[in-house]
């Protein structure tokens, strides 16, 4: 039985401010699912695998704007720069530096996110505060001209406490707003701020998102 992708995403988007951005978080979902959310006027969809990515931005509209969420590895870039719209989590300066070659390679200008290593959980991936200002303070990125960097995007720990994601979202927020004064204070770019998933973002809204990454309640439980 389909699950009811139009109902679902009607009303996600009805508790959303309409400057926050909803990315439908597509991964291990059908093309058709991805149709009906479509239909409703959903452009934005988010994949984190090169290869089913690569798939879907072949046999769908073409006016979709792919975001690449999730880890990238730096081997994987050639096959995306081709097409999609951001890389949502950058998290070293080798990927923004393999990003900006295979951009330049395409004649494109990417756009991505440097994505926060904020949660207490153990995971791999995402800038600490110290690393995130190093990369800044580095330059480097200064002289590409194949990629853009828009913002910062991060997950809140997966916890039922309310006040611990709360506080990680807040954490967020005056990251931004500090490399924001400090980096880009004459880039109207560098404006997003990509936190909140199914189970958070109402809570992410309320602390300063602009973009909300939703696949569970939209979509239902992954199709593997």
């Amino acid at each position: 039985m389909m699950y009811d992708v139009k109902g679902n995403l009607r009303q996600v988007l009805a508790n959303l401010p309409q400057d926050v951005r909803l990315v439908a978080i597509s991964k291990y979902h059908p093309n058709e699912y991805i149709e009906a959310a479509y239909e409703e006027g959903q452009r934005i969809f988010g994949e984190n695998h090169e290869q089913e990515l690569r798939q879907k931005h072949e046999s769908l509209p073409k006016d979709i704007r792919w975001h690449f969420i999730g880890h990238l590895q730096t081997n994987k870039v050639k096959f995306i720069a081709p097409y999609v719209t951001m890389i949502e989590a950058v998290d070293s300066l080798k990927l923004l530096q393999e990003i900006e070659k295979q951009a330049a390679k395409n004649n494109r200008v990417i756009d991505v996110l440097l994505e926060l290593h904020i949660a207490e959980e153990e995971t791999k991936y995402g800038l600490t505060d110290q690393a995130l200002y190093e990369l800044l303070d580095g330059g480097e990125w200064r002289e590409m001209t194949h990629v853009r960097i828009c913002g910062l995007m991060m997950m809140a720990s997966y916890v039922d406490d309310e006040r611990q994601i709360r506080s990680e979202f807040r954490h967020a927020k005056s990251l931004f707003d500090d490399v924001k004064s400090r980096y880009f204070s004459d880039a109207d770019y560098f404006c997003e701020r990509s936190w909140g998933m199914s189970h958070d973002y109402l809570i992410a809204v309320e602390e300063g998102s602009t973009m909300v990454r939703i696949g569970t309640i939209i979509f239902g439980p992954r199709v593997y």
